[in-house]
């Protein structure tokens, strides 16, 4: 009786550990998800526009426009440089910038529809647009997790006028 106790209680175990595994696999392609299009959005020298990221047992595919080739390719170092990332499939598209309509405005416009835009949701109220200029926002603040820093991100790339986000928003967890 007392084997079969051991017995089983040692399959819960080993069933238990699968499944705390397998959750960290999804838990790890979703980390790196997040930190590729976050580092993908804030890049200095260029924007993506339109950046998507997805991630399977650490290979990464992502999916945008760039304006030249050199773009696509920093952009393609730039992710294989995430921790965790095995391989990248880099489907970001050349669009040079005279093919695409750039919207221009003042940058107390473009502060102002940020800043706005952030209100309207309440996970964001600790973060807050530090500056811009041509252009280029700076978000600073506190978020709680990397899925909300992300979120702050894109969420200043909706608003018309954004050419780039840079981001100095601390999280609490990495």
């Amino acid at each position: 009786m007392k084997r079969i106790a051991v017995s089983v209680a040692l399959v819960g175990t080993i069933l238990a550990a699968g499944a705390v595994a397998a959750r960290a696999l999804d838990v790890s392609d979703s980390w790196i998800t997040t930190k590729a299009k976050i580092t993908l959005l804030t890049m200095d020298g260029f924007s993506v526009n339109g950046a998507n990221v997805d991630t399977v047992n650490g290979n990464v595919t992502i999916h945008g426009k760039v304006a030249t080739t050199e773009d696509r390719t920093k952009a393609e170092q730039t992710v294989r440089s995430v921790s965790g990332v095995k391989s990248v499939n880099n489907l970001l598209e050349v669009v040079p910038s005279n093919v695409k309509e750039l919207v221009t405005a003042k940058d107390s416009d473009v502060k102002d529809r940020v800043e706005a835009s952030l209100k309207t949701d309440s996970k964001m109220k600790d973060v807050k647009v530090a500056s811009v200029n041509n252009g280029v926002v700076l978000l600073s603040g506190k978020t709680d997790s990397l899925a909300e820093k992300l979120h702050a991100i894109e969420n200043a790339y909706s608003v018309n006028g954004v050419q780039r986000v840079a981001s100095e928003i601390q999280t609490i967890e990495n």
